[in-house]
């Protein structure tokens, strides 16, 4: 998983808790934007219906507008992939590589997160060991 999220100005630490575990939909998406002293970074997990977390920065990479600017239906029914509201650009849900419309040849940004004591915490689990 590359770093570029941490290269946002507004990025939370590793180790930043952003959401209780009751908070995620078992087969859905959660639009967050995520306060640290750094400023409000924009995050956008998915639980995927086997129950795998990904998380991207909620930037699509056409224009860097949130993904879900213009509504919530961003996750298709098969949950196989993610559509920007702005210009249906569209994303591969489990890697972030854009798969058609104007996110062909782009990617998402990879947030790496990982549940902890019921809690989402940004980073992986040896960044926070």
């Amino acid at each position: 998983m590359t770093a570029a999220w941490q290269q946002y100005r507004s990025a939370p630490p590793p180790g930043t808790r952003v959401a209780h575990a009751d908070d995620l939909p078992e087969h859905g998406h959660l639009s967050l934007s995520v306060a640290s002293e750094r400023g409000r970074f924009p995050l956008l997990v998915v639980r995927l219906a086997d129950a795998t977390l990904v998380a991207y920065v909620n930037a699509c990479p056409h224009q860097y507008l949130p993904l879900d600017q213009r509504g919530d239906r961003l996750l298709c029914d098969d949950g196989e992939t993610l559509r920007c509201t702005n210009h249906d650009a569209v994303f591969a849900t489990r890697s972030g590589e854009g798969v058609g419309g104007l996110g062909t040849g782009c990617a998402l940004d990879p947030v790496p997160v990982h549940l902890e004591n019921d809690w989402l915490i940004i980073g992986n689990v040896s960044e926070n060991a």
